[in-house]
């Protein structure tokens, strides 16, 4: 079933959540907002999961603001936390500085159907997951050329290698340019010079026929 349950706090005061179903979830999410609150470190960001039966409650903490979801088990770790993420994003653009102040459930009215809308959303899309897992390909995209670019680095000579072959690839760019410039002005001259020849072929092949048929090179006959 995907993402059942959401809450936003600040410490241990909620300020809006929702239930797809009717369970103890919010009940156990304030159990967890005490435990995850107490002691000095209250406000050090972190994720973390903590299991239920068969659910598993997924939180995350930043600058005080705690975002959690209560899932299935089975439903993993990787959406649930892209959910919250995306819900911290969201709650944190439209009330800004208010969160610091507000009262308890003051946003539930409003942002409870965020918190609906995006559950199902991370419930059922798929594009959800395809999304996040675009993410992934993404950064191990970067680790990779973070990695040869170290390697690169390492070795030195390998990336003045690199310089000059830019330049090279560059200067080739730029002669390939110019030749292709000069064959095209040689093939219009080249269709000009034809051009010309045909017509001089036709004006002598005309003249011909106007000679045999006036009789003459001069075309007396045709002059009378």
């Amino acid at each position: 079933m995907g993402i059942l349950y959401g809450m936003v706090a600040r410490g241990q005061v909620v300020l809006a959540e929702f239930s797809v179903i009717q369970s103890n979830a919010s009940v156990v999410a304030k159990q967890i907002l005490n435990q995850i609150n107490q002691g000095t470190n209250s406000y050090n960001d972190s994720n973390v999961s903590f299991s239920h039966d068969r659910y598993v409650f997924h939180v995350r903490r930043t600058d005080g603001l705690t975002v959690l979801c209560m899932a299935d088990e089975a439903f993993g770790r990787r959406i649930p936390f892209s959910f919250l993420e995306d819900i911290h994003n969201r709650f944190v653009k439209t009330y800004a500085g208010a969160i610091l102040s507000a009262p308890a459930y003051t946003m539930n009215d409003e942002f409870s159907r965020i918190l609906s809308q995006q559950m199902d959303y991370y419930s059922t899309d798929p594009n959800a997951d395809r999304l996040n897992r675009l993410k992934g390909e993404m950064t191990q995209v970067r680790t990779v050329m973070l990695d040869n670019i170290e390697k690169v680095l390492e070795r030195g000579g390998r990336l003045e290698m690199l310089v000059e072959k830019t330049a090279t690839m560059n200067t080739n760019s730029v002669r390939f340019k110019r030749q292709a410039r000069r064959y095209k002005n040689n093939m219009w001259w080249s269709n000009v010079r034809l051009t010309v020849a045909l017509i001089m072929i036709f004006a002598i092949v005309f003249y011909i026929i106007l000679a045999f048929m006036c009789h003459g090179p001069f075309l007396t006959s045709c002059w009378r």
